[in-house]
């Protein structure tokens, strides 16, 4: 983070006790900025805490990323089946199990979900994984480019992107520069009108990219 550089973050709960652990939590944090009114703007991050992405909490999590422009971290017990997709297409760019959001993994998701980079628990990305291979077998086993289709150097960024690498691990991987990593990201999501990382995996998992 740049000296002085301050991530505005907004936290949404059912209950007070939850919302106020997770102010708690995140307080500690040196560039981490609470707004107890609870409004997002562009470029704040809104941090969302339930039990599971009802269709309540889901509707929320749109609302702030596609009209008010926040970043989201979804913080649940567990994803259903059926929810899975949803999730990741709505917006989230990060996701932490409640029994896990210490002090230290809150704040890491909110400072991977800020520079925009997709946080997901390992166990959730390979149900997403498996539930998109059961969907391509379902729809006949068709897989491969869409009408706009994915380079072999997108193909290669966001394969280990979904393997949890942050940019400079990516970059370092594939002997590219980090400045480099993000434009083929920018490129990417422009294009295909994604909302970040997370939806960029679930993109690539579902055309059969990945």
């Amino acid at each position: 983070m740049d000296p002085g550089h301050h991530i505005p973050v907004v936290v949404h709960a059912a209950d007070p006790i939850s919302r106020a652990g997770v102010l708690s939590q995140l307080r500690r944090h040196p560039v981490i900025e609470l707004h107890e009114d609870a409004e997002a703007r562009p470029g704040t991050v809104a941090v969302l805490v339930g039990e599971t992405p009802d269709e309540t909490t889901l509707t929320r999590l749109r609302r702030l990323v596609r009209s008010e422009g926040a970043r989201a971290v979804l913080v649940v017990s567990a994803v259903r089946e059926a929810e899975l997709l949803d999730v990741i297409e709505s917006g989230v760019g990060a996701v932490v199990w409640r029994h896990e959001a210490t002090g230290h993994r809150l704040s890491q998701a909110v400072l991977a979900a800020s520079r925009g980079d997709g946080d997901l628990p390992a166990d959730l990305l390979g149900r997403l994984m498996s539930q998109v291979g059961t969907l391509q077998r379902s729809a006949g086993g068709q897989t491969g480019a869409p009408g706009q289709g994915m380079a072999a150097r997108e193909v290669d960024v966001l394969r280990l992107v979904a393997e949890g690498l942050d940019t400079s691990e990516i970059a370092g991987k594939l002997s590219y520069s980090e400045r480099t990593v993000k434009n083929v990201m920018h490129g990417l999501t422009t294009r295909l009108h994604l909302r970040n990382r997370a939806h960029a995996v679930a993109y690539a998992l579902r055309e059969g990219y990945l």
